[in-house]
């Protein structure tokens, strides 16, 4: 089985998106090349013993948490002046770095929410609302094309990074056993589409 390696559409890029914090398109670029390059390394790796790829064996929940977290760690190893929350848990993931003792802090407002999701348009369930800088990558899983030697890689399709507010999300209902999440509104989600960063399409 031959893996492919997907490489990130330099012409896709939106040359009008406002970036925040001295982010560069570049960033974004090598960010998503460095989980794109991983990928390879792995799967070639799994495939050459004849297992599954990983794309195939992670379930979305948990391929979505360790996106976020390479995506924010290649964003921070790449920006000039983001860094990673060393503050377990802590929001945001990315911060501007000298603000928070130790760059950590529990719950901050300088820097940069990273979020993952498989829905197109970037609506995204978060843990409540916050005035934020928040930045969702959409990608895609092709878990369905037979034989499965014949799956694409997986791809970011889309990158969307906004400004929003409290104001800018609707609280989700919690079921008995449920955590209270919270998505952005309409106009939340409009305003968060408005600053596009990337879309293959």
């Amino acid at each position: 089985m031959a893996i492919t390696r997907n490489l990130v559409d330099l012409g896709k890029f939106n040359p009008s998106a406002h970036l925040p914090f001295e982010l560069r398109p570049q960033d974004f670029q090598m960010a998503m090349q460095d989980v794109y390059d991983f990928f390879f390394d792995v799967n070639s790796q799994l495939t050459a013993k004849g297992l599954h790829r990983l794309d195939d064996m992670l379930r979305p929940a948990i391929m979505s948490g360790v996106l976020s977290d390479m995506l924010s760690a290649s964003l921070a190893k790449h920006s000039r002046v983001l860094r990673e929350n060393q503050y377990f848990n802590g929001h945001p993931d990315l911060l501007v770095q000298g603000v928070y003792p130790d760059n950590a802090v529990k719950a901050g407002k300088d820097g940069v929410e990273i979020k993952t999701t498989r829905k197109a348009g970037g609506a995204v369930d978060t843990h409540g609302a916050r005035d934020q800088w928040m930045c969702v990558f959409v990608y895609d899983v092709d878990n369905a094309t037979e034989p499965a030697v014949n799956r694409k890689p997986m791809a970011f399709t889309e990158v969307y990074l906004g400004q929003v507010t409290i104001d800018d999300f609707r609280r989700n209902a919690r079921g008995e056993l449920g955590t209270r999440t919270a998505t952005l509104h309409k106009d939340g989600i409009r305003k968060l589409r408005e600053n596009w960063v990337y879309k293959l399409v």
